[in-house]
């Protein structure tokens, strides 16, 4: 049997495993009692409907990972991969050409086998729990709306980056390299403007107490933004969130309705608070840098896996080509992107405690800031009691208990 497809299906096979057993386990790390700090905020019922929410998604996202892998699976031990290049190269094209057909139509299909899962998450689980409000309308333009990014977008960055192994030889995973970081710069500064709007809608605040008191924290840490907006969150979900996005002095402040909506104005300054530390302990720039220099070694590994044969052989191909090359080597990068996106975790669970630690002290308000946290736990029926690898496996911040005994322990 082909080494490659041995190892391939290894690493497909024994991810699953993982996460199979780290979901089991953390169901099991359920808490029947409300934890000490939450006694007012869950009461006996809605502390269970918090644990049936748990339970629920994580058998939905187990079912459907389990189908969604098998067919993979079975897809590539019956040559599929080889009949889309069939297709892909029959419309006669160039290179770039019949590239962009062999990954569409890879893409779409696997969009069209995620839609059903997605619709069940959407218009059953959340609603069964209270925090669906997406519209049939809303959901079929979202998907259309990201179908259409993806293949502009998308589109012109994998067109680059086959141009480039194509003509420019040995260090072409350099120039492949450099300009998708060019573009991915370009891209967060555009996106506030051009991208976001197209899925939700940005009204600035209304003169009133709170951009008052936003804008007087704004100003007393010297904090430019080009101005503070409300976002139509609730158009899908009434769960909350804010955020910033932009550079320098095109930064703004985008804060959920729905956020607004369950708030004291000290518990949104607060949260505003948090977002203004990630920047003021360069956690951004420092993620972007992260991102950049990984993003290095994926190119650079890429690079020594183009058109190998072995690896062709392994999804029964007829016919080498960069553009599946590049398909194909995402398998065998998986174990290197989970250990990323592991450390990745760990530096990003450090950054939200020294973000937390950033509010309480300029703000000085610690226990706006545990308020906050409560709430939004509450009304997203967060789970209180994760376990540990858990956490360290998925999460990108610290479980809200450890986040308010963290804050606590600075007054």
């Amino acid at each position: 049997m082909n080494i490659y497809l041995i190892v391939i299906l290894f690493i497909i096979i024994s991810n699953y495993v993982v996460t199979l057993l780290v979901e089991r386990l953390n169901i099991a790390c359920i808490q029947t009692k409300v934890p000490q700090e939450f006694e007012g905020y869950y009461d006996a019922e809605k502390y269970q409907k918090s644990q049936d929410y748990l339970k629920e998604t994580t058998r939905f996202d187990l079912l459907s990972d389990t189908i969604l892998i098998a067919i993979t699976v079975v897809f590539i031990l019956i040559g599929g991969f080889n009949v889309v290049d069939g297709v892909a190269r029959s419309f006669g094209g160039g290179a770039i050409v019949t590239g962009l057909i062999f990954v569409g139509i890879l893409l779409l299909a696997s969009n069209m086998l995620h839609i059903p899962f997605s619709a069940y998450a959407t218009f059953v689980i959340e609603e069964k729990y209270g925090f669906n409000k997406t519209t049939p309308k809303t959901f079929i333009l979202d998907i259309l709306k990201a179908w259409l990014l993806t293949a502009v977008i998308g589109g012109i960055i994998f067109s680059v980056i086959l141009w480039f192994f194509d003509k420019t030889g040995t260090w072409a995973w350099v120039y492949c390299w450099v300009a998708v970081t060019l573009f991915q710069i370009f891209l967060m500064f555009i996106a506030p403007v051009v991208i976001m709007p197209l899925f939700n809608k940005f009204t600035p605040l209304e003169d009133g107490e709170l951009k008052t008191a936003l804008e007087n924290y704004t100003t007393s840490q010297h904090f430019k933004i080009k101005g503070i907006y409300t976002m139509d969150g609730s158009k899908r979900s009434t769960k909350s969130n804010a955020f910033f996005t932009g550079f320098g002095r095109f930064r703004r402040i985008a804060l959920f309705d729905t956020l607004m909506e369950k708030h004291t104005i000290e518990e949104l300054v607060s949260v505003v608070a948090h977002e203004i530390g990630h920047y003021k302990k360069k956690h951004i720039v420092k993620h972007l840098l992260i991102s950049i220099l990984t993003s290095a070694l994926l190119f650079y590994i890429l690079s020594l896996f183009l058109n190998n044969r072995g690896l062709f052989a392994a999804f029964q191909m007829e016919h080498l080509s960069i553009y599946a090359s590049l398909v194909f080597f995402g398998f065998l990068y998986a174990p290197i992107d989970m250990i990323i996106s592991i450390v990745g975790k760990v530096f990003s669970r450090k950054n939200e405690l020294e973000a937390d630690a950033f509010a309480v002290t300029t703000y000085g308000k610690p226990e706006s800031m545990v308020q906050a946290l409560k709430k939004l736990s509450v009304d997203s029926l967060s789970n209180l009691t994760p376990h540990p690898l858990k956490v360290f496996l998925s999460y990108s911040h610290p479980p809200v208990l450890e986040r308010i005994k963290r804050i606590r322990q600075l007054h």
